[in-house]
């Protein structure tokens, strides 16, 4: 099955909106002690799972027709605790990639300065296989880092 790009990451902007950045409801848990946020739309499925909070490991993953397309594995943790918490971490994530999304982009390249640090995310590749990190600078000290990877899923 062949699922358009620009389709794809359309859907997934528009989840992430309804979940994540939108502080949308939270899912029963599929695994024990996971965090899951769901959002379904016609034959689309958005799965983001996670586990932890200042420090956590998730994955999300997206289905179309009940098949696996595409999904994404990250591990994001705070390295300065004096300079930065989760909530502030949580807003600024938030606020620098509704900037991202509202342009359409995903996974793209992008700084953004916001009450609580400088957010910075750099990535390699497109949609169908990718690799990247964002951070979170507060005074020029690197205070919050995520690193992702993930693509397309292929029978």
């Amino acid at each position: 099955m062949m699922i358009e790009p620009q389709i794809l990451i359309a859907f997934i902007i528009h989840a992430k909106k309804a979940s994540y950045f939108g502080d949308g409801a939270k899912a029963p848990s599929s695994r024990p002690g996971s965090h899951d946020l769901v959002y379904a739309e016609g034959d689309w499925r958005y799965l983001d799972s996670y586990f932890g909070g200042t420090d956590f490991l998730g994955q999300e993953v997206v289905w179309f027709r009940d098949e696996p397309v595409w999904a994404m594995n990250y591990h994001g943790y705070i390295l300065r605790p004096d300079l930065i918490d989760a909530t502030k971490a949580g807003q600024t994530l938030k606020a620098a990639l509704a900037v991202e999304t509202s342009q359409g982009r995903l996974l793209d390249n992008l700084e953004w300065t916001g009450p609580h640090g400088h957010y910075v995310i750099t990535s390699k590749g497109d949609i169908s296989r990718f690799t990247g990190r964002e951070t979170i600078s507060v005074d020029g000290v690197v205070a919050y880092a995520l690193d992702y990877q993930g693509g397309l899923i292929k029978a």
